[in-house]
């Protein structure tokens, strides 16, 4: 029976026994072992999870200290302010795997862009955003500033006034991240909404180019923050997905120590959630192991793969990471009493 305090670790560690559920149990236990001892996590986000609202648990978990470094897709980062500014907007379409061609061509003249079975309102969204980063992007280019995609990204939510808000701004992982001024990466930036608006806003000489750091600038920063979230007990790799957003900042480690020629601590734990199959040459169904080769991990790392929906999964690891900081001691016991039933029936291999 659940306890008041803890229910969704306790209810984890007493159901999650086997199959991807106990990856998913034994991946949240080591994620707790690691913060709780001072260790650092750094997030890598791939999909559209903020258009699946991953910020009602994101946003919390970053305020919490349980999240410490962010590496997002464009489209995760400009997503994530949608729904705070556009929310009430947005349509959700629960049928959407019986649309026909007919369906989707309704929702474009409608004006609305369908991810799976929500979608983002362009007028509301793109169109009404696009108002106040382009004279961001053209007082850059009058002033000769530089900055990376995501400062434009903090200096504008930041600056948004609560009476423009149509989502709720506790769960805007994005505001939460501006505010804690998270170090953070968005590789291959180009390729979102805003990246191409951006593009095109070059191409008519509105903007210069320049001012946007690029993706390499972007990983001669992250060598500087990863040293830092990297001191103490170390830093985590937690993966949504696969793509750049995962292969990028996870080359810091073989990139500082082969590149750079300097001493660098590996990843101190990793986890991806994914539901890509294990394949051939796919870096998205590629097993953690791969990545030993590479000197991104080492045969002492803590790994985890969990095979299923990351919608599903995240939120659930967040909550219960919620739970476990905010009654530590009462976490402590439900994972020890959990890992000593468990290991009664581990076979050792070795």
């Amino acid at each position: 029976m659940a306890t008041q305090q803890l229910p969704i670790l306790e209810f984890v560690a007493r159901n999650y026994k086997n199959f991807n559920a106990r990856a998913t149990r034994d991946a949240l236990f080591a994620y707790w072992d690691h913060v709780n001892s001072g260790g650092k996590m750094y997030w890598a986000v791939a999909g559209a999870m903020s258009s699946a609202q991953l910020g009602i648990t994101l946003a919390p978990a970053i305020r919490a200290g349980l999240v410490h470094g962010l590496s997002v897709t464009g489209a995760n980062l400009e997503e994530s302010l949608f729904r705070l500014v556009a929310h009430e907007s947005y349509k959700d379409f629960p049928d959407y795997r019986y649309f026909t061609k007919e369906h989707d061509t309704k929702i474009l003249k409608q004006r609305m862009r369908r991810v799976t079975d929500t979608s983002i309102p362009e007028d509301e969204a793109f169109r009404a955003v696009e108002k106040i980063l382009v004279p961001m992007w053209e007082k850059a280019t009058k002033n000769g500033d530089r900055r990376f995609w995501h400062e434009y990204f903090y200096d504008l939510i930041l600056s948004i006034p609560k009476s423009k808000y149509e989502g709720n701004p506790d769960d805007c992982w994005l505001l939460a991240a501006a505010k804690a001024k998270l170090p953070m990466v968005v590789p291959g930036h180009e390729d979102s909404t805003f990246g191409n608006i951006f593009a095109s806003h070059v191409k008519f000489n509105d903007c210069s180019a320049s001012i946007v750091k690029s993706g390499i600038e972007y990983m001669a920063n992250l060598y500087d923050d990863y040293k830092k979230l990297s001191t103490g007990k170390g830093v985590g790799f937690f993966q949504i997905g696969g793509g750049i957003a995962g292969d990028f900042p996870i080359c810091v480690v073989p990139s500082i120590k082969y590149d750079l020629q300097e001493k660098v601590r590996p990843w101190a734990y990793f986890c991806q959630i994914s539901d890509s199959t294990t394949s051939y040459g796919s870096y998205s169904g590629a097993t953690p192991n791969e990545k030993i080769t590479w000197d991104k991990l080492t045969e002492d790392t803590p790994m985890f793969v969990v095979e299923s929906d990351a919608t599903i999964v995240a939120p659930m690891m967040l909550s219960a990471l919620l739970e476990a900081k905010a009654n530590p001691k009462a976490a402590d016991a439900i994972i020890k009493a959990s890992r000593a039933e468990t290991k009664k029936h581990v076979a050792k291999m070795r």
